[in-house]
């Protein structure tokens, strides 16, 4: 008797109906096609951080890594692997409008035993990271004044109220969250910070980098490789869509219950009042749905970028640990009023940000 005839079949076992599109081809719910970009360690005691922001990425690389960390220990002679600490910085402490999700927290311990997790308040920073607090002053200038007595949580928003530009805001929070997750790392021993961003998610890193005036960071932050903390950073999932890992998440009905949904700015909101990240992001969402290949090449020209052998010579941001160009665009005059601070980081100060409002 013949099989039951497939109206739509999987493009590539052609035995069950599909029910995913993947790269315009129906498939079937295979997990295996779901692939990390780059092969982790194999042979030593080596350490990795994953910071988890409970958001669609970093969820979907955990269980991954996860799967991986399973598959490997369950064989009869396992290599030393890897061991894998989850980092999660407390929502709340971020935005008043998130939750602390201590639900996502239990859930994440419970269903991914093989991984060590911690979390922490974001105003940890002055415990991670000591010179914030005297950089504080210096980078705002005249108009904030740090005040010891109120708490570390009082005083970092104290600090980030200060920052009037929305760009510059968002910047502000990026670096000392980056900051907080690589002084976490050195403490734990971590060598390799794996980092969950999409090809969506860089694509308007990318973008938004470069018109901050960070152009020459995008070696290591959107690309694999060693950075200026003498880390190194990597990006699994740099050649996979938002959709699909939407598309992965969707077969573990757990995930769903981890993932928190990103705050995406409303479609009333006035364009002055976004960010150039916000701004870089909700375009790279609306035309990367039309034009998926743009916005993967944009990932890819800027992965080709390679650092130059010049750069252990340069000097350091104070502020974002970036190296410090000599600058031949017209930047050094902007960049000369305070010279322990690279130039996006100048931008950003309150001083002068009001002359770089989006």
């Amino acid at each position: 008797m013949p099989g039951k005839e497939l109206v739509n079949p999987c493009v590539d076992c052609r035995e069950v109906e599909s029910c995913l599109t993947l790269r315009k081809r129906r498939v079937c719910e295979r997990t295996e096609k779901y692939r990390l970009r780059r092969d982790l360690p194999k042979t030593g005691q080596y350490k990795i951080l994953l910071p988890l922001s409970y958001g669609l990425s970093s969820s979907v690389l955990l269980h991954m890594l996860h799967e991986q960390l399973r598959v490997q220990r369950a064989k009869t002679h396992p290599p030393p692997g890897f061991d894998l600490h989850v980092l999660v910085i407390d929502p709340s402490t971020i935005s008043s409008s998130r939750p602390a999700h201590d639900e996502g927290f239990d859930l994440a311990q419970n269903r991914f035993p093989l991984c060590s997790f911690t979390r922490i308040p974001f105003h940890q920073i002055f415990e991670f990271v000591p010179d914030i607090q005297d950089m504080m002053s210096k980078f705002t200038g005249k108009g904030f004044m740090d005040d010891p007595s109120l708490s570390d949580r009082e005083r970092l928003d104290a600090f980030r109220s200060s920052i009037e530009s929305a760009t510059s805001r968002a910047d502000l929070d990026q670096v000392l969250m980056n900051r907080l997750i690589v002084a976490f790392a050195e403490k734990m021993g971590c060598k390799t910070i794996l980092w969950g961003d999409s090809d969506s998610r860089l694509a308007a890193k990318t973008l938004a980098n470069v018109a901050k005036g960070r152009g020459s960071s995008l070696i290591w932050q959107v690309s694999d490789g060693m950075s200026p903390f003498g880390l190194e950073f990597a990006f699994p999932l740099r050649d996979l869509f938002t959709i699909e890992l939407r598309n992965y998440a969707g077969l573990f009905p757990e995930l769903s219950r981890l993932i928190l949904p990103d705050e995406l700015p409303s479609e009333t909101t006035l364009t002055k009042n976004l960010s150039i990240d916000e701004l870089m992001m909700r375009y790279v969402l609306t035309q990367g749905e039309k034009y998926p290949g743009i916005m993967l090449n944009v990932t890819r020209t800027a992965s080709k970028l390679q650092s130059s052998e010049e750069l252990t010579d340069l000097s350091q941001c104070a502020f974002c640990r970036s190296r410090m160009w000599s600058s031949e665009d017209g930047a050094a005059s902007m960049q000369s009023q305070s010279s322990q601070f690279c130039y996006a980081c100048t931008r950003s100060r309150p001083d002068l940000a009001a002359n770089c409002e989006v």
